[in-house]
């Protein structure tokens, strides 16, 4: 009976304290931690219900330990879920551990005559509740983030691999952490269908190799588009291991999100063609698919290729273009062009010369000749087009 008056009377001057606690607490923590003084001032205010919510919880659970979790859950529902964005779980324990300190030193006064070891110990058992409490929070809070997170990516991914870049996209695409600057763009195929562990597994070892990086699975197709400051050509290198089997295509460089969206449209364009290249290196650039991605019905391959390989030797004039055309159309021999044109072979060989410097495609190599010869079909085609209307 005395126990239960005892108990009775440390409760009615626990609940007469809570506000005068409650305000030490802030005061402790203002005092201690840089972090909370630079809050913003409805931070700050959440901080303080949240105190005030631990301390109010205490007398609940001291009343009844029964509720113990109940109790102490609704701690941390007193503040909105943007407190867990804006204060580290480090911080809220910081919190938590101030609370209890200060309601620990302030036991002999609200403590009933001879409850005070029993009033310390249930600070102690309580301090515990709140622990995990927080760490349920933000535990949960971490999934819950992390799930929005991978579909605001696949949502993103998917804006660019369609090339839908709208308004919404770049706030989007800075929520996962993007921003301008030289991008890589890499895609290639799974090791196979991937199931959900699988996938996990794949985007955290892309992400140890390109930190921040946003990640596309689709079926077997895997998109990387990596922000990244550092040598691109060393980044690559160690992202190629996360492909599977088959062609790995690297999208131009690009900056913008706009660029972004035409460098992934490009090199998923690019692993479609690239069987059609049975010596493509891996990975190879989109660019140098050219030709095979205007097989596969890439209007843009069409139109880049033409504006890159057709249209400087035409301008550039002096019988370059003629030349070429001769040197293709007579079985790519520099005498037999020659002839065709009443010139020297070395005549050919230097106007030849000159296209390679112009384009960056040597038409004497095998391969530069096929893109150059698909180059010149496409843009004879479309000049005889312009003329027709």
């Amino acid at each position: 009976m005395a126990h239960s008056a005892a108990r009775s009377e440390t409760l009615r001057r626990l609940r007469a304290a809570t506000g005068r606690l409650a305000t030490a607490a802030l005061r402790n923590l203002d005092a201690e931690y840089p972090w909370f003084r630079s809050l913003p001032a409805q931070e700050r205010s959440w901080v303080g219900t949240v105190a005030q919510a631990g301390i109010s919880s205490f007398v609940a659970w001291y009343a009844d330990p029964q509720h113990s979790h109940r109790s102490a859950t609704e701690v941390f529902a007193a503040a909105p879920p943007e407190l867990t964005r804006s204060v580290s779980l480090q911080h809220t324990l910081s919190i938590v551990r101030t609370v209890v300190e200060v309601v620990e030193s302030h036991s002999d006064e609200f403590a009933s005559p001879g409850a005070e070891q029993e009033v310390r110990e249930a600070i102690l058992l309580y301090s515990r509740e709140i622990a995990f409490s927080a760490a349920e929070v933000y535990a949960r809070a971490a999934e819950t983030r992390g799930a929005w997170d991978a579909r605001l990516e696949a949502l993103v991914v998917d804006a660019l691999v369609r090339g839908e870049v709208d308004d919404d996209l770049p706030s989007r695409a800075a929520a996962l952490g993007w921003k301008p600057g030289p991008t890589l763009v890499l895609v290639g195929l799974t090791d196979g269908a991937l199931g959900e562990v699988q996938s996990a597994e794949l985007r955290r070892t892309i992400r140890r190799a390109a930190p921040g990086a946003l990640v596309g699975i689709h079926g077997e197709d895997l998109i990387v588009i990596a922000r990244s400051d550092d040598d691109h050509d060393v980044l690559v290198r160690g992202l190629l291991h996360s492909f599977g089997p088959g062609p790995v295509v690297r999208g131009p460089r690009s900056i913008t999100l706009i660029e972004v969206a035409r460098a992934t449209r490009a090199a998923v364009s690019g692993v479609l063609a690239a069987p059609a290249w049975s010596l493509a290196p891996r990975p190879v650039s989109a660019d140098d698919l050219l030709p095979e991605r205007v097989l596969v019905g890439d209007s843009a391959a069409r139109e880049r290729l033409v504006t890159i390989a057709y249209d400087p030797i035409v301008q550039a004039g002096g019988a370059l273009s003629e030349t070429v055309a001769s040197y293709l159309e007579c079985g790519r021999s520099l005498e037999t062009a020659a002839r065709s044109m009443f010139v020297h072979p070395n005549t050919v060989r230097y106007r030849l010369k000159k296209v390679a410097e112009i384009t960056g495609w040597d038409v004497l190599a095998h391969r530069d000749a096929h893109v150059l010869e698909m180059a010149f079909a496409l843009g004879r085609l479309r000049d005889a087009s312009r003329e027709s209307l």
